[in-house]
């Protein structure tokens, strides 16, 4: 299956779509700071068809949920190498804390090493990475139980117009229609690079403010056995990413 292409469309899709909404509700509501952050993700729904196909299947699995933010900030990426960046560079600082602190090497399995993220590995590798990832955003996106049978149909719908691989359209209805289960996601992180990766793609879906999905990031973390501190750097560096932006 080449899931590396498909979830690269949605990410790259997703961020045009979330930065286009955001200057357009900008210029409705503050005609006079055009620059102001919006954080509401509304409307959205409609965007599926045209051009759009990418960005209209996040919005379906972002549903009426606001734009995802950790601190007040919307986080986008744009595409999968700009994910893998980020992991990478949360995973190399969390590292490097450790050894600066004194704490001698992580525990196992978390070696100190040159971090393997999706944009430094072989292709192979790379789509190994990329159903993990696509997998958690899924996940994610149904923390809240908001997508009905309609939604999922018009998302199945959009992947088939999106990629022409029945074997790929047929497992992404299966993990959208799978029971929610954090501990059974986490098996699919073989790397804890993939593990940072899942954590990263998971913050974009789910909203913070929301107490059910907060309880979920939780507990995605703890079932991928990420360290706190590099918890906490992935979500750091999710907000320096997007202020770069």
């Amino acid at each position: 299956m080449n899931t590396r292409s498909l979830l690269d469309q949605l990410l790259n899709s997703g961020k045009e779509l979330l930065q286009g909404q955001n200057t357009a509700q900008s210029n409705q509501t503050n005609p006079a700071a055009p620059n102001e952050p919006n954080t509401a993700l509304n409307g959205l729904l409609g965007s599926i068809g045209g051009g759009a196909l990418g960005g209209g299947i996040i919005s379906l699995l972002m549903s009426s949920k606001k734009a995802r933010k950790v601190g007040g900030n919307v986080i986008t990426y744009g595409g999968l190498a700009a994910l893998g960046v980020v992991a990478y560079k949360a995973y190399s600082n969390w590292q490097n804390n450790n050894q600066n602190r004194g704490q001698g090497q992580p525990s196992a399995p978390y070696t100190q090493h040159q971090p393997q993220t999706v944009d430094r590995v072989s292709p192979a590798v790379m789509e190994e990475h990329s159903q993990a990832i696509l997998r958690a955003l899924i996940c994610a996106a149904k923390a809240d139980g908001h997508i009905d049978e309609r939604e999922r149909q018009l998302i199945d719908d959009a992947i088939a117009k999106l990629t022409n691989e029945p074997q790929l359209q047929l497992w992404f209805q299966q993990e959208l229609r799978k029971p929610l289960d954090p501990a059974d996601l986490a098996l699919a992180a073989k790397t804890p690079e993939i593990a940072a990766e899942m954590y990263l793609a998971s913050i974009l879906v789910v909203d913070e403010e929301s107490y059910m999905e907060r309880a979920y990031l939780d507990e995605l973390a703890r079932q991928l056995q990420l360290a706190p501190a590099l918890k906490a750097e992935l979500e750091a560096q999710a907000i320096a990413h997007h202020s770069l932006n």
